[in-house]
């Protein structure tokens, strides 16, 4: 079992290797071992030699690959093949290990304290259920893959500046680590981001050990250096989705509606805090997905083991919370003989009663009823089960499965400080204009949303708007580009700044040229400048009405809520757990959308990405050394052209936001990833035909042919 006591690492052997220019270990860091983004101290840049002289340094490798000293060369093969011989340089000795999140969780070993959330008396509704469901779930964890993997470049300036070329969501977060680790003011390193090549969570945090060790060759050897990780590396260092299992109990009616509900989450956290907190966080506050649940008792467990510290993706939490109740649903259907829709629809949040979450924030503006029926006409989701029905009557090995999933999503960061940002907007005398705000872009067009919003308010072409590089240097103190808040916050932001420079052009325009508005934007742009009229404007925008105590888990963490439903129908070859995604319509709510093509890009690829995870994208490690074995292309398999279904409808709901966003829009990068829960449970449904629909499928996640058979087999053998 892989932990290890690191007892000494043979530097001068290191160092005496052919083309080695430098290499550093902890002992080297200046300031502070640590790139931890929120449990301070647990999450080592380097792993640090046993009796170093710091004495919180206990000298723990915790997981294989961690990194555990920085070899510099002028060719990069010959750092890495050094590195790659790491073993040789080392001496290291066993420790005990824990390397599932079961496992971690009957030892009690978790990252912080189990966190509990409760509403009603969920025992005592439980005991007098006319009807009880209880089970286990096990959902695996998903990679980032990124396109462009983690990479950092970084350049010493003039007065011991440090420039940092980061593929990061949060350069904010990049300087202040580097900072800490060289001993520097945060005045003294500037951080950009011009754009990466994917995020989706694995750069919000993961980017920062990266970033620190270029930043400390840098620093010490005067010459820019540039850290790039090759694939497997990749995987072997950084964190991905947490993995989560459950355990569940659940009471219910004779129409399916829930009663009370007991649940355990336990997340593998990795070996280090990381960003578990927040994730089992959102888990917690995603649970009830859309559904009133009246006595409910939840249980967060964030287990450590001796594997890769597991971070953000896209949802954060969420689908994992909100996976858990969909499969309790679609059990209690299963159960009673119902459809899983018409379950569904009878524990939909209500209006004006039966709509305040377990967290105790009401469900205003619902519309799941609407957007269901929509959706079910425009799918003939009726008509189609029939005919599935009909199929699968016929077919002894090949068969059909549908299922109907909603979405209730809440948007905004849980850490009320979070959710703030600002922008930059300059006006030059050609009448060109420049946008700068703290959103990174990686993919998701949030500088084209922007760059629209600035162009709105100033009255003149998106293509005289310009958005230039994340940079620390022109807004400070910035938040992730995470939670789905990029175009929320920084579009605000920028509609502030553009509007302040806006004003000053239309009171010219009323003071010298009768206020006339039609008036060309170049002419009114050097005629502000000739009277010495600012050109130039900051934004500033913070969520209003926001409010989470932590200590009781309650308040009211997110600015309004996204919706979205989808249908999915699949096809499941018996013989080999193999199946074929046929068909997915999808139907989501974005407010009044900023940008159709976008939006609808977006949902179709969180789509895709989430029937990755749930379907294909497995990780494996090895049971007794805790070795990653997926670690590569040819190991892990995300999804391809090929995978997306021949029949893919996307629609946009169409109804304002009525929260005050920028322009009435509703954030997309999120909530979509919840959609693809319909062709987990499609399969499921597929599966469950095979006994006549009366064995509930033990399906596990993600549902590859293996898992697929184990299913196969549970309900055979329970109808023999």
């Amino acid at each position: 079992m892989y932990k290890r006591q690191l007892l000494r690492i043979d530097v001068a052997r290191l160092r005496a290797e052919p083309g080695v220019e430098a290499v550093f270990t902890a002992a080297d860091i200046p300031g502070v071992n640590d790139c931890a983004p929120i449990v301070k101290g647990d999450d080592p840049i380097l792993a640090p030699v046993a009796g170093s002289g710091d004495a919180s340094q206990i000298g723990e490798v915790h997981y294989l690959g961690q990194p555990m000293f920085a070899v510099i060369a002028k060719d990069r093969r010959v750092a890495r093949r050094i590195a790659a011989r790491a073993r040789e340089f080392v001496t290291i000795e066993p420790l005990p290990a824990l390397l599932t999140a079961r496992a971690a969780h009957a030892a009690k070993a978790y990252v912080v304290p189990p966190m509990h959330l409760a509403r009603g008396d969920a025992a005592t509704a439980l005991a007098s259920a006319p009807h009880r469901l209880k089970d286990t779930l096990c959902i695996g964890g998903q990679e980032q893959f990124y396109l462009e993997g983690q990479i950092s470049y970084a350049i010493p300036l003039e007065d011991d500046g440090l420039l940092l070329h980061c593929s990061t969501q949060h350069p904010s977060e990049m300087q202040h680590l580097v900072a800490h680790a060289l001993e520097l003011s945060a005045n003294q390193v500037q951080v950009q981001c011009r754009r990466m090549g994917g995020g989706f969570g694995g750069k919000e945090s993961q980017s920062a050990l990266f970033a620190c060790v270029a930043a400390l060759a840098a620093k010490t050897l005067k010459r820019p250096v540039k850290l790039r990780l090759d694939r497997d590396d990749d995987f072997m260092v950084t964190g991905r989705r947490h993995g989560f299992e459950f355990d569940f109990e659940a009471g219910f009616d004779d129409a399916g509606r829930v009663l009370g509900v007991e649940i355990d989450l336990i997340a593998n956290a990795g070996f280090s805090a990381d960003l578990s907190p927040p994730v089992m966080t959102r888990a917690i506050c995603h649970f009830d997905n859309a559904y009133w649940l009246p006595h409910v008792s939840m249980h967060g467990y964030c287990a450590r083991t001796n594997t890769q510290s597991n971070t953000a993706f896209r949802g954060f939490g969420g689908p994992q919370g909100a996976i858990a109740i969909e499969f309790i649903l679609d059990s209690i259907a299963r159960k009673l003989g119902k459809d899983p829709l018409d379950v569904r629809r009878a524990n939909y949040y209500g209006s004006p009663s039966n709509n305040v979450t377990p967290y105790l924030q009401t469900v205003e503006d619902n519309i799941l009823e609407p957007l269901t029926e929509q959706l079910i006409q425009t799918s003939r989701y009726r008509q189609r089960r029939a005919e599935i029905a009909a199929f699968n009557a016929q077919s002894p090995v090949l068969k059909r499965g549908i299922a109907f999933t909603p979405v209730k999503f809440g948007i905004s960061f849980n850490v009320n400080h979070y959710n703030q940002a600002g922008a930059l907007v300059h006006v030059y005398t050609d009448g060109s204009v420049q946008v700068n705000h703290g959103g990174t872009e990686m993919g998701q067009g949030v500088n084209t949303k922007v760059a629209q919003v600035v162009a709105h308010e100033l009255r003149i072409p998106l293509a005289a708007v310009r958005c230039t590089a994340t940079d620390t240097q022109k807004v400070a103190n910035t938040s992730a580009t995470a939670a789905s808040t990029g175009a929320d916050l920084n579009g605000k932001a920028a509609q502030d700044a553009a509007r302040k420079i806006r004003a000053r052009l239309d009171a010219l325009a009323d003071e010298k040229f009768g206020g006339r508005r039609d008036m060309p934007f170049n002419d009114l742009v050097q005629a502000a400048y000739v009277a010495r009229v600012q050109l130039w404007s900051d934004g500033f925008y913070a969520t209003p009405g926001l409010s989470w105590d932590r200590a009781t888990m309650t308040g009211k963490p997110f600015f309004y809520f996204a919706y979205g439903a989808a249908v999915s129908e699949v096809i499941v070859d018996t013989l080999t757990g193999e199946h074929k995604l046929l068909a997915a319509d999808l139907l989501h709510d974005v407010g009044t959308s900023l940008n159709p093509a976008i939006d609808i890009g977006q949902v179709e690829g969180a789509f895709i990405q989430g029937y990755g995870w749930l379907t294909m994208e497995e990780l494996v490690w090895h049971p007794t050394t805790g070795a990653l074995l997926t670690h590569a292309p040819s190991t892990y398999k995300i999804p391809t052209a090929n995978d997306a279904p021949a029949r893919f409808v996307t629609a946009l709901f169409d109804a304002p936001n009525p929260a005050d966003t920028i322009h009435r829009s509703k954030a997309v990068g999120e909530p979509p990833l919840l959609l693809p829960f319909s062709a987990l449970l499609a399969i499921r449904d597929a599966v469950s035909a095979l006994g006549g629909h009366r064995s509930d499928p033990p399906l596990r996640a993600p549902a590859t042919p293996e898992a697929v058979l184990d299913a196969i087999d549970a309900v055979l053998a329970s109808t023999t």
